[in-house]
């Protein structure tokens, strides 16, 4: 089929939850990927942040085709040993203490709010059940993470929406001590804001809020779904910052385009959680942790993160080069960058695409750059090029 055929078949077949781009990847390799029409485009959305070894990578491929020849589901109420040994790799790279799967991003916040809501239960102190989230921030599409979102456009005909939230100002960590009272039981943030934006925190602002947390007893919940697993430069966005959460939850890369979510806390944190108090069917499944056991070691050994660091600040550098007096800034950590400019972005982003380069954005006015964590110069290089010459042809 083309990728017309496919589009018209989707349209009548498929629910109107996106707006899709006219075309339809059906093949990928690496930063590539090519459409049903045999065109190639070089891809820097990556599944959005997801497909941080590139598409197709071969000991990827590998890992899993041994775990669909051996076993792929079996209940929770037994071990599963690739999850506990991913469990083991994720406590031992984060100096937290345990882990819990499931499926995405959304789940994975999901039991980062049940978890400090019951530890606070569990300690006979109910009444501590109100989270401090950030406006601009965004945590998923279920009810309770889509509240936590502090986007209004997100939440737009969901009512009436779960309790228990309330919306401090990113990056002003007086907003936050104003709104922090007896009910308080955590503070949920992201270290790089992504459909925010790509808006990175402040350290000060970080180290505040531990300082703060703290204080006050309560936790601190770290959201690195999209800019956790080495998209920033460390293998944790936290790393950075010299501070721990209690609490942080991942997706996207952890499974480098397979499904998975976790959730990791401290031992204080995680003693809210007893048997029957939450679960996932499918969460830590056989196949899903083979391949994220192999994600986690190829992000862990010998000098991958610091090629990581060394290839995203040539692209900074690089972006940094282009001038047009539309760009307002280009900002973000290590392969999580945004251009923000003083105009809706939509337009750019179908020229990059009809000239073989996928992005998207973060927001109307914010292109986002998310290449897989494998990208090299030559192919930065590429994009720089594509990205250049679309700025030329874009007309507003």
């Amino acid at each position: 089929m083309t990728n017309n055929d496919i589009a018209q078949k989707g349209q009548q077949y498929v629910m109107n939850t996106y707006g899709r781009f006219p075309i339809a990847p059906v093949r990928g390799k690496g930063s590539y990927l090519w459409d049903a029409d045999g065109k190639q485009y070089l891809d820097f959305v990556g599944g959005i942040a997801v497909c941080i070894l590139g598409h197709c990578n071969d000991e990827l491929i590998k890992a899993l085709e041994v775990q669909s020849q051996q076993l792929w589901h079996v209940s929770n109420f037994y071990w599963i040993q690739p999850q506990v040994e991913a469990a083991e790799k994720l406590v031992r790279e984060s100096g937290l203490d345990k882990a819990f799967f499931c499926n995405s991003g959304a789940e994975a916040n999901e039991a980062a709010i049940k978890l400090a809501r019951k530890y606070f239960y569990r300690k006979q102190e109910a009444f501590r059940n109100e989270i401090i989230v950030f406006k601009d921030s965004f945590h998923g599409r279920t009810l309770a993470a889509v509240t936590a979102t502090g986007q209004t456009k997100y939440q737009e005909g969901f009512a009436p929406l779960p309790g228990g939230f309330v919306y401090a100002e990113f990056n002003n960590l007086a907003s936050v001590e104003r709104l922090v009272n007896e009910n308080t039981c955590a503070v949920l943030v992201e270290p790089v804001q992504g459909e925010g934006g790509i808006k990175p925190a402040d350290p000060s602002f970080l180290t505040g809020l531990r300082k703060l947390c703290d204080q006050a007893g309560i936790l601190l919940i770290f959201d690195e779904v999209q800019c956790g697993m080495g998209r920033t430069g460390s293998l944790f966005a936290f790393q950075h910052y010299g501070i721990k959460p209690d609490i942080i939850t991942l997706a996207k890369g952890l499974g480098g385009g397979f499904p998975i979510g976790a959730m990791v806390a401290n031992e204080k944190a995680s003693s809210g959680f007893a048997p029957g108090d939450h679960a996932s069917t499918f969460g830590g499944n056989l196949l899903a942790t083979a391949v994220a056991n192999q994600v986690l070691d190829i992000l862990c050994t010998g000098n991958f993160m610091q090629q990581v660091v060394e290839r995203s600040e040539y692209l900074k550098k690089e972006l940094d080069k282009i001038i047009d007096r539309r760009i307002i800034e280009t900002r973000g950590k290590g392969f999580m960058l945004g251009m923000e400019f003083n105009c809706e972005i939509k337009g750019l982003v179908n020229i990059c695409l009809q000239k073989g380069l996928l992005l998207i954005g973060a927001g109307p006015n914010v292109l986002r750059l998310v290449p897989p964590l494998t990208v090299n110069e030559a192919e930065i290089d590429q994009a720089v090029d594509l990205l250049k010459e679309a700025l030329k042809e874009w007309k507003i």
